[in-house]
C-alpha cells in the first residue's frame, strides 16, 4: 500500500504496522508491534494538543465510526495527514479495532502548487490580450468616426488575433485536464502525416517564416495510420512552431516508418522527427521538458504545449522523445502505432 497503515487491537495494542508506516514515522514495526498505538504515534494537532488524549477513541463516543483526514504533527514537528477508522463488532458497540492511515504530505502540496502556478500563469496569459480587447473594442465604440479604414481595420485584427489567442489558452486548459483525467477523446481516421507536415510548413512560410528555412525529408511508403487528425496536427504545429521560435537555421522534418516498442510489444509506427540548429536544451533540463510550464531559458507562452503533445502522443500509444540533433539543437521524435481496424480493410 502506498499509504502508511497502522492498526490497533480492542486493547490499544498496535498489532500492524506497514512498511509505509514505517517510512513516514522513521520507527521500525519491530520497535511498533505490541506497544501502544499512543506511544507509536504520539501525534499532536497545529496547536500542539495531544491528538489521542482530545479524541479518545476508546473511550468516547460509541455513536463514532471514523476520524476525518486532517494534518497532524509527529515527533520533531513533521506534519502528516491522518485519518482513522472505528471497527466495532456492533453498531455502539466496544471498539474492536483501530485503524489509522497516515501519508505524507509533500505529494498533496506539489499538487497545490502546481494548481496555483496554472492559476497564475492562466491570469497572467489572459490579462494581456483580453486589456487589448477592452482597450480597442472601447476606443472604437467612442471615437468611430476620428479613425480612417486603415486604422480600424488594424485594431480590428488585433482585436481578432488577441481572441484567438485566448481561444487557444483555453483549449489548452481544456486539453490539460482532460488529459489528467485520463479522458483526451480521440476521434481516428486515417492520417496522412506527409501531407500535414507539407500543410504545416506551408502556413508557417505564409505567416512570415522564410520558406528555406524548413526541410522535409519523407522516405518510403509509409504505413496506414488511425489517428485523430486534430490531434496530430496540434503535435505537429506545437513542434514546428517551437522549432522556428526557439531554434535556429534549418529545420529538419523526417517522416517515415519505425518499428517501435510499446508497452513490451513491437510494431510498426510512423516516426516524424523535428530538428533544429539552435542552442539546442541543456542535458540538466531534459527531463523537465515535458512537464508543465517548462519554457527552457527564453520567456513567452505558457509552458503547457509540450505537456500538452506527451499527453496526445501517449493517448494515441505512442512515445515522444527530446535530445540533440546532429546540428548542435533541439531533436524531437514521436512515432505513433500504425494499423487501421478491421472494417478499414
Amino acid at each position: 500500500m502506498p499509504d502508511g497503515l497502522v492498526v490497533a487491537d480492542e486493547h490499544g495494542t498496535v498489532v500492524c504496522f506497514n512498511s509505509a508506516a514505517a517510512r513516514i514515522t522513521g520507527l521500525s514495526p519491530r520497535r511498533a508491534l505490541g506497544r501502544p498505538f499512543a506511544e507509536v504515534l504520539p501525534l499532536e494537532d497545529l496547536d500542539g494538543r495531544r491528538w489521542w488524549q482530545c479524541t479518545d477513541p476508546y473511550g468516547g463516543l460509541a455513536t463514532r465510526t471514523r476520524q476525518p483526514e486532517r494534518n497532524l504533527l509527529l515527533p520533531g514537528g513533521r506534519e502528516v495527514l491522518v485519518s482513522a477508522r472505528y471497527v466495532r463488532a456492533a453498531p455502539c458497540g466496544p471498539l474492536r479495532r483501530l485503524v489509522v492511515a497516515l501519508r505524507g504530505t509533500e505529494a498533496r502540496r506539489r499538487t497545490e502548487r502546481s494548481h496555483a502556478e496554472l492559476i497564475a500563469t492562466v491570469a497572467h496569459e489572459l490579462r494581456s490580450p483580453l486589456t487589448s480587447v477592452k482597450g480597442f473594442t472601447a476606443t472604437l465604440l467612442g471615437k468611430w468616426e476620428r479613425f480612417t479604414d486603415d486604422q480600424k481595420k488594424l485594431m480590428l485584427e488585433t482585436v481578432d488575433a488577441d481572441a484567438d489567442r485566448v481561444t487557444r489558452l483555453i483549449a489548452e486548459l481544456l486539453d490539460i485536464s482532460r488529459i489528467d483525467a485520463g479522458r483526451l477523446e480521440l476521434r481516428r481516421q486515417v492520417v496522412d502525416v506527409a501531407a500535414a507536415v507539407h500543410r504545416h510548413t506551408e502556413a508557417l512560410a505564409a505567416a512570415g517564416t522564410a520558406p528555406g528555412r524548413f526541410r522535409v525529408l519523407a522516405g518510403g511508403p509509409l504505413p496506414q495510420l488511425w489517428a485523430d487528425p486534430d490531434k496530430v496536427d496540434q503535435v505537429l504545429w506545437n513542434l514546428l512552431e517551437n522549432a522556428v521560435r526557439h531554434g535556429e537555421g534549418t529545420v529538419t522534418i523526417e517522416v517515415g516508418a519505425a518499428r517501435e516498442e510499446v508497452e513490451g510489444r513491437v510494431g510498426e509506427g510512423v516516426a516524424v522527427t523535428v530538428s533544429d540548429e539552435g542552442p539546442g536544451i541543456p542535458e540538466d533540463a531534459i527531463p523537465r521538458v515535458f512537464t508543465r510550464f517548462w519554457r527552457g531559458s527564453r520567456r513567452g507562452g505558457t509552458g503547457l504545449g509540450l505537456y500538452i503533445v506527451k499527453g496526445i502522443v501517449e493517448a494515441h500509444g505512442g512515445t515522444i522523445r527530446v535530445g540533440r540533433a546532429p546540428g548542435g539543437g533541439a531533436r524531437f521524435r514521436f512515432v505513433l502505432p500504425a494499423g487501421v481496424p478491421d472494417f478499414m480493410l
